[in-house]
């Protein structure tokens, strides 16, 4: 019985859909995350001087701390997209893929 719900959930094209779109989503997500944090280490490793610079001439935050809380807040954002769009869209074709495979 669990072998014949597989071959049904397999062969179900709203399965190969949801593979297809949680994959390019995923790496989407990945590519923009890996450019940020990346990025933000690159900037430590080569251009310290510009991280370096005061915001305001005599204040104590550099220019690297609000960048550093960008990139951790843009973790955030990406994460609750991903979030949103895995409990709308890809939990109703997981739904559909399970209603279909259970007739």
């Amino acid at each position: 019985m669990q072998e014949d719900m597989v071959r049904k959930i397999r062969s179900n094209p709203a399965f190969e859909e949801l593979k297809s779109k949680r994959a390019s989503f995923g790496w989407i997500l990945t590519i923009l995350m890996m450019l940020a944090y990346y990025g933000y280490i690159l900037l430590v490793a080569f251009n310290k001087e510009m991280l370096g610079q005061k915001l305001v001439p005599g204040g104590i935050t550099s220019v690297g701390v609000p960048l550093g809380v960008g990139v951790i807040v843009f973790t955030i954002v990406l994460t609750w997209i991903y979030v949103r769009r895995a409990n709308s869209e890809f939990d109703e074709l997981s739904d559909k893929i399970k209603r279909e495979a259970g007739k």
